[in-house]
């Protein structure tokens, strides 16, 4: 079976496993609760990345049990900063489904990696003690999986589509605080267009990686 057919069927199942335990499980969400966290947690990388690309240094990261929360830093590009957790979690979310779908060699070392990212948060971007055990428990796991099974492309696929759904299901709830701000630094426009546009900009970037994984990103030719 050529491989491109392969990418679609495990694509596939990746979709129908997310549904099935969404809509059909008793407690489904319940289940996927922890992805709600990772997402929380890649929404707050995401700010704290913005911090450190524009010159800002990051003070803590938090991530609570009702699935907010917070990154706070120290200097840097303030818009820059309010956009890393939105659209930045859409794209590490993008990234983990590419990988997984198309890069599967790195699968491994992206879970590794995955892990010890959220170990260096943990323990030098410090916010609570909740956080930290949360962070260091997803770390053991990723990293446990990566050593221990061959199934980290197809959960790096998964970890990727649902984080990347629960992003656009969540638009005008989750960056609302982001908004805001946003808003008050850049007031082209209010806070309900921004909404739309950030919105608009996620769409439009998990549809892109849809196509490149699928069809991939160069069109193959044959030369006499």
């Amino acid at each position: 079976m050529k491989r491109n057919n392969m990418i679609v069927i495990r694509l596939i199942l990746v979709v129908l496993v997310y549904l099935a335990i969404k809509y059909l499980i008793p407690n489904g969400r319940q289940i996927l609760f922890p992805i709600n966290l990772l997402v929380t947690f890649l929404h707050e990388f995401g700010h704290a990345v913005g911090a450190l690309i524009t010159g800002g240094k990051v003070d803590a990261v938090t991530v609570n049990r009702d699935g907010s929360g917070l990154c706070t830093t120290l200097g840097g590009n303030r818009a820059i900063i309010l956009m890393g957790g939105y659209i930045g979690s859409a794209i590490f979310g993008n990234a983990l489904l590419y990988i997984g779908a198309k890069l599967p060699r790195f699968a491994k070392f992206t879970m590794m990696l995955l892990g010890a990212t959220m170990i260096f948060t943990a323990v030098f971007w410090y916010g609570q003690m909740f956080t930290t055990g949360l962070l260091i428990l997803f770390a053991v796991i990723c990293i446990g999986l990566a050593s221990f099974t061959n199934f980290s492309g197809d959960i790096l696929m998964f970890l990727g589509f649902a984080s990347i759904i629960h992003i656009i299901e969540d638009f005008n709830v989750g960056p609302t605080s982001d908004l805001q701000k946003y808003a008050e630094i850049i007031p082209i426009f209010p806070m309900q267009i921004w909404m739309y546009i950030w919105l608009i900009i996620v769409v439009i970037l998990s549809v892109a990686n849809l196509r490149w994984i699928l069809k991939g990103t160069f069109s193959e030719k044959n030369y006499a």
